[in-house]
């Protein structure tokens, strides 16, 4: 078993916390050819080239990298609790980016129980909420159409957020990371 660092941003540490969030899609670098990818025993492309998923194996350990900072006191606050509990006194705190968080101020690990690789928009709607962005869709009064929006229909708004304009036409092909809580 390794450990491997992984980034998230403060709503996501949040949806974690919450049990609500239980995958993550990361973009596979460098991207396979049009052919895209198939599945012998390990990922391959079609050249017979092996793609191994930078973030580990199925039973390996991710901690969470988040916004954090130190206290006088040597502990750690992170701003995905700071946000919600002290929102005036986050707003003026010195917070250090998640991706220099050290190993001993995590306090998440995750373990994988499952990756795969699929294209981005072949999201379904159940994985768009293990994702950990719910769904506002409700049905009309007369039951025939519905207002708002489905969690897939969040996702691709929340993956544009982080990868920019565009990014979700791009449809590139993505590591989806299934994983449970370990600590805390």
């Amino acid at each position: 078993m390794k450990e491997r660092p992984i980034l998230f941003s403060a709503p996501m540490v949040r949806a974690i916390l919450a049990g609500e969030k239980t995958q993550t899609r990361r973009i596979i670098k460098p991207q396979p050819d049009s052919k895209g990818l198939r599945l012998t025993h390990i990922w391959e492309d079609w050249h017979g080239r092996s793609i191994k998923c930078p973030y580990g194996d199925i039973g390996d350990h991710l901690w969470v990298r988040e916004t954090f900072c130190k206290t006088e006191w040597e502990a750690f606050n992170y701003k995905a609790e700071w946000d919600n509990i002290h929102p005036e006194l986050s707003k003026h705190t010195k917070w250090k980016p998640s991706i220099f968080m050290p190993r001993i101020a995590s306090r998440i690990t995750l373990e994988i129980i499952n990756i795969r690789a699929e294209r981005l928009n072949e999201i379904m709607e159940e994985d768009a909420q293990a994702e950990g962005v719910k769904s506002t869709a409700k049905l009309t009064p007369s039951g025939d159409d519905y207002i708002g929006l489905y969690a897939s229909e969040h996702f691709e708004t929340l993956w544009q957020s982080i990868n920019g304009p565009g990014s979700w036409d791009e449809n590139p092909w993505v590591w989806v990371i299934e994983f449970k809580k370990i600590k805390p």
